[in-house]
């Protein structure tokens, strides 16, 4: 069935819909964009009911391809592949296509061409209403045409703007064209429905260009880390790996590392041929290579696409006949403004062919159209290869690497002369640190020891400092109890370990002939917790403990062993040295004063303590007594204060219940005198004027609405009165029950 010829309204309409519903599911299920132009162009072409419909995309040079095509019946040659020349489009209708969007439809027949912007030239806003217009189709263009075997045409151009691009200006990517080998009528809501696949197809080359740079990238970045990890990843920089691997990344030819502090030089590859008088020195040395690492000391990269053809190179380029090298990369390597090296990447020329449209001289511009699209082969020979902003992007990228592990190798040499020239200096400087920092310590304990008396605080101060000098996982102070058990009472430990404060030891474990050789001065050093000479009580309690090596010096109070001071090391075995001994043997001194100050202070305080815990007591009994007074003075107070109540009570009780009383009489009264006053009211509607004055007077109404509360209100007080001479009573007390006597020592 034929959907253009005069198709009804409904089925058009399906027929777009369907159209634009399988274009845009073909763009969302697949990331080919071959596969996805193809695609298209089958469709448009299905749609439009014409001959050939074909993808045209632009080169850089401004020539274009065909790279999809879709052709009915083998009506029109194939066109698929085959390259035509800048020349075919002019410029002027490149502009069009790119700034206004036009869209031509051209009727060879009639000799006319409608062209039809999408958007405005001069600003870029879409055209909200209908601009078709028509003009006579240049001779060229017609016979271009006719030379094609085409009679109707349709161009819709394809823009493409990357948001990836520094500059993210919209390019002229290339035309989606219909050929038709008779004429077409009118094509206008064809090609409102074209272009809708077109920006369709616009959105299918973005997610394609987006995914291919994000691969592209990704295989950069790749390289930068395999070649960082070759720089990095041994004790010892491997630079001739890392240069081969370069060379290969960019697909060179050769290359050259130089080292300028140390003139070192690595190569790999393909090598310029040096004269016979510079046999003895290297490119790099050279005159005219030193005026340029001049400027690229300032970081600017050579990217040169063609040697023979660089005025600069004049000099050198004799040097590289022999070799295949025709594009070279020159990176120079700095790190924080001083410069390293410099690396260098060989290239050689490569042969490309190209299928034109016909035979054309590549070198003449085209003055005549086209008159044969037969299929002419061009080969190029040895062409210079263009530096990509990507490849010289990378390029600085691994050379930033090259500097930094160059500078890391030539930093570690000169540390390693410096250590071997410091390290005498630092062991002299080392001891007489640890001789100063044991003055110091000594210092602080014996300053704390004058300014605080608890001598708890003195020895935390002292464990703190000697585990800091130490350098070990836990130093500790171990005070024997009176039947030889130890309990740990100050400690500090790395967080990394438990804590033992607090702990309590076997009896086993401290013998008696410990207890005496600490007495008689004895220092032990255990490097290893594993040794057999230890008692296996003793080997097992400091394995539970994690224990690899500890220091034990002894606290003595005068011919009593008062307690230990121990540092542990937990990590690992240590061989104790002398100056560590001496430091845990001076620090236990300055403990025994703590210790020895403390005592004294205590003794005081417990006879200052006895002194005032007498003397408390005494205070105490005093105001004892005199609460005791102060209570017989409030008792007897409060007894005249209820036979006082008591009188008043009876006082006010007999003119209160003769009120009381009579109330309800008076209540009785008024309701009669009310009612009967009513009656005369009811039964007298019309009182002399005396009365009524008199009842305006005294406001009767008033009168009669407000005298029954005054009464009830009496009574409520009246009440009220009854209710406080009973809570009198009450207080007093004297009116129910006698006074009785009462034994203090049983109340209490």
């Amino acid at each position: 069935m034929e959907f253009f010829d005069n198709p009804t309204v409904l089925e058009s309409g399906i027929a777009e819909a369907s159209l634009l519903y399988r274009i845009t599911t073909r763009i969302r299920r697949s990331l080919d964009l071959q596969e996805i132009l193809t695609a298209t162009v089958a469709e448009v072409r299905a749609f439009l009911g014409t001959d050939r419909v074909m993808m045209y995309r632009f080169d850089s040079d401004g020539s274009g391809e065909v790279i999809a095509e879709s052709i009915d019946q083998q009506r029109l040659p194939s066109l698929l592949g085959l390259h035509f020349p800048a020349d075919d489009i002019p410029p002027e209708h490149r502009e069009m296509f790119l700034w206004a969007r036009q869209r031509s439809i051209v009727n060879v027949a009639s000799g006319r061409i409608g062209l039809w912007p999408l958007e405005s030239s001069a600003t870029g806003n879409s055209l909200k209403i209908e601009n078709l217009y028509y003009r006579a189709v240049d001779p060229c263009h017609i016979q271009y045409l006719t030379a094609m075997g085409v009679q109707s045409s349709l161009a819709v151009p394809i823009v493409h703007q990357d948001p990836i691009e520094e500059s993210n200006k919209p390019r002229l990517w290339g035309l989606l064209v219909s050929h038709h080998s008779t004429p077409r009528p009118d094509m206008k809501r064809e090609v409102q429905v074209v272009q809708q696949v077109v920006d369709q197809v616009s959105i299918a080359i973005a997610q394609s260009y987006l995914l291919t740079q994000t691969r592209a990238e990704q295989q950069r970045q790749a390289i930068v880390n395999r070649v960082t990890t070759l720089l990095h990843s041994l004790p010892t920089i491997q630079l001739q790996p890392a240069l081969e691997a370069t060379i290969a990344a960019f697909d060179g030819v050769g290359g050259r590392l130089y080292i300028e502090q140390s003139a070192e030089l690595y190569t790999w590859g393909e090598q310029p041929t040096l004269a016979n008088d510079l046999e003895n020195t290297i490119i790099e040395q050279h005159l005219l290579w030193q005026d340029w690492l001049a400027e690229c000391k300032q970081g600017n990269i050579w990217a040169i696409t063609d040697l023979y053809k660089e005025p600069h190179w004049e000099v050198l380029a004799p040097l590289f006949p022999s070799t295949r090298i025709r594009g070279m990369l020159i990176i120079p390597l700095n790190f924080r403004q001083q410069f390293i090296g410099v690396f260098s990447i060989f290239r050689t020329g490569f042969d490309t062919e190209i299928l034109w449209a016909g035979q054309r001289d590549p070198h003449e511009r085209q003055r005549l159209p086209q008159l044969s699209f037969t299929a002419w082969l061009e080969q190029k020979k040895q062409q210079a290869p263009e530096w990509k902003p990507e490849e010289i992007s990378m390029g600085r990228a691994l050379a930033e690497q090259f500097a930094i592990a160059i500078q890391q190798q030539q930093m570690y040499q000169q540390m390693q002369v410096l250590n071997t020239k410091l390290e005498g200096m630092s062991r002299e400087r080392a001891e007489l640190q640890q001789s100063l920092d044991l003055n110091k310590v000594i210092k602080q304990v014996s300053d704390q020891i004058r300014s605080n008396l608890d001598y708890k605080i003195t020895l935390q101060t002292i464990v703190q400092e000697v585990r800091k000098l130490l350098k070990t996982d836990r130093v500790l102070i171990y005070q024997i109890l009176d039947d030889l058990r130890g309990e740990v009472i100050v400690e500090d430990v790395d967080a990394q370990f438990g804590s033992i404060l607090g702990m309590i030891t076997p009896l086993e474990c401290f013998p008696d002939e410990y207890a005496h050789l600490y007495l008689r001065g004895r220092v032990r050093a255990i490097n290893n917790t594993t040794s057999p000479d230890l008692s296996l009580c003793h080997r097992q309690f400091l394995q539970t403990l994690q224990i690899q090596a500890n220091l034990i010096v002894p606290i003595k109070m005068g011919t009593q062993l008062w307690g230990l001071i121990i540092a542990h090391e937990c990590r690992a075995t240590r061989n104790w040295q002398d100056a560590e001994i001496d430091l845990l043997q001076r620090l236990a001194d300055e403990a025994v004063l703590a210790i020895q100050q403390a005592q004294l202070y205590e003794t005081s305080r417990a006879a200052e303590s006895l002194a005032t815990g007498q003397a408390e007591q005494l205070t105490q009994a005093l105001n004892e007594i005199q609460q005791a007074q102060i209570q017989l003075i409030k008792t007897e107070k409060m007894s005249s204060l209820g036979l006082w109540a008591l009188g008043v009570a009876q006082e006010i009780k007999n003119p209160v219940n003769f009120i009381y009383c009579n109330l309800s009489y008076t209540n009785d009264y008024t309701k009669e005198l009310l009612e009967l006053l009513r009656l005369y009211q009811l039964h007298y509607p019309y009182p002399n004027i005396e009365i009524r004055r008199q009842a305006e007077a005294i406001d009767l109404d008033f009168l009669t609405e407000n005298l029954p509360q005054i009464l009830l209100a009496m009574k409520a007080q009246a009440e009220r009165i009854n209710s406080m001479m009973f809570s009198l009573r009450n207080f007093s007390g004297l009116d129910r029950a006698a006074i009785k006597s009462v034994d203090q020592h049983e109340a209490q």
